[in-house]
């Protein structure tokens, strides 16, 4: 199999743009990537791209070039960026291009996502009827996870605090204001034990991301990343997912377990060589969460861990350092590809205020997406 390397990286700012459509910013994101790897549009021979509410993204092709490139739209939900990234990834891995690039781009409405809910028979009944609330799926969640395993509302209001802390130096995230503690746990309860600013938001924005065999990477870059592995996994039965109908007697892994576990392996790398991580983090518990089902920690190791700062910038295991989905907000078919280009700044030493400490060499992504898929990347220098 051939080796894969990042080469070129590109993004427009996430946030609120009123009079940009979601592909422009996308095709903006394009843009930038293929200037940051020293390319035109017409290198490219390949694309995979993601969006829920913006448009296909083949269609961007009349922005950018007609050139007659092999383009794929991937739908994944939140884990649409991610799902783009794989593809791209085994399609060079196989032999099959030398050099193509993965893009994800959303624009969607204010408000919580509304889950769509519709059956075979053509019946909303269960979004309709009120029962179909991400927030309240995602408080439910966290709250059985809290009492089961000791984590403070405190602990909470720390992975949120960080996230607007970071965020507050990423020009660009859309949250750039940082909060306090106490701020985000007297701010309004949405659905408990979840505060309003411990959520994120449906926001816009757009990534891309060059690849090439990595044998030729250093035609294109003087600071190539290695993307080592890339994983996607769906669910198992037993497992809680958002928006799942019922709840099963018995518990099962997560789709997150499974898509950790095989991705260290196929990197040969474990918990403990990663220098940096993105997390999904669509609301504070999730991060928690995701930090014991990726092997960085046991279950219940997460409140002594935030209480010390072992996920700041200057910790142990910096965890989000652009702020994640919290301070950024949350363009589905974006978000898992903005977590790949704050690894990659990171790794080129380039991310500024915000840059880890000590030289990071090995970089973590995780993305979940309901109804139980999670995504997973390694990256190295």
């Amino acid at each position: 199999m051939t080796d894969v390397a990042i080469v070129g990286i590109g993004m427009h700012p996430f946030g609120r743009h009123e009079g940009v459509s979601g592909m422009e910013q996308g095709a903006i994101a394009v843009r930038r990537a293929c200037e940051d790897a020293g390319i035109t549009w017409k290198d490219i021979q390949f694309a995979f791209g993601g969006s829920r509410e913006a448009g296909d993204p083949d269609r961007m092709v009349s922005m950018l070039g007609l050139t007659g490139i092999q383009f794929i739209n991937v739908s994944n939900g939140c884990a649409t960026g991610g799902s783009a990234l794989f593809s791209a990834f085994n399609a060079i891995r196989s032999g099959a291009f030398d050099i193509g690039i993965a893009i994800g781009f959303d624009k969607h409405p204010r408000g919580a996502f509304t889950p769509r809910t519709q059956t075979g028979t053509g019946v909303d009944w269960y979004g309709s009827s009120g029962l179909a609330l991400t927030t309240q799926f995602f408080g439910m969640k966290i709250n059985h996870y809290m009492q089961q395993y000791g984590i403070s509302h405190r602990s909470l209001a720390r992975v949120a605090a960080k996230a607007f802390r970071n965020g507050a130096n990423n020009p660009m995230a859309w949250r750039r204001n940082a909060l306090s503690e106490d701020e985000i746990l007297q701010s309004q309860m949405l659905s408990y034990p979840l505060t309003q600013y411990m959520f994120c938001n449906p926001g816009e924005g757009g990534v891309a991301l060059v690849m090439c065999r990595a044998d030729i990477a250093h035609k294109y870059s003087s600071r190539p990343i290695f993307l080592r592995t890339s994983v996607v996994r769906s669910r198992r039965f037993g497992s809680f997912e958002v928006t799942a109908p019922h709840l099963a007697l018995e518990h099962g892994d997560g789709p997150t377990i499974d898509a950790s576990k095989a991705a260290f392996e196929q990197a040969g790398v474990g918990p403990q060589d990663i220098d940096v991580a993105q997390l999904q983090d669509t609301e504070s518990g999730a991060e928690i969460m995701h930090m014991a089902e990726n092997g960085f920690c046991e279950h219940g190791e997460q409140e002594h861990m935030l209480a010390r700062g072992d996920t700041e910038i200057g910790g142990r295991l910096p965890v989000n350092t652009d702020g994640g989905c919290l301070a950024n907000g949350e363009p589905i078919g974006a978000s898992g590809l903005r977590q790949v280009y704050e690894n990659v700044l990171q790794l080129r030493g380039a991310a500024g205020v915000r840059q880890v400490p000590n030289d990071p060499k090995v970089a973590y992504t995780h993305v979940y997406g309901a109804p139980g898929i999670s995504g997973v990347t390694i990256l190295s220098r």
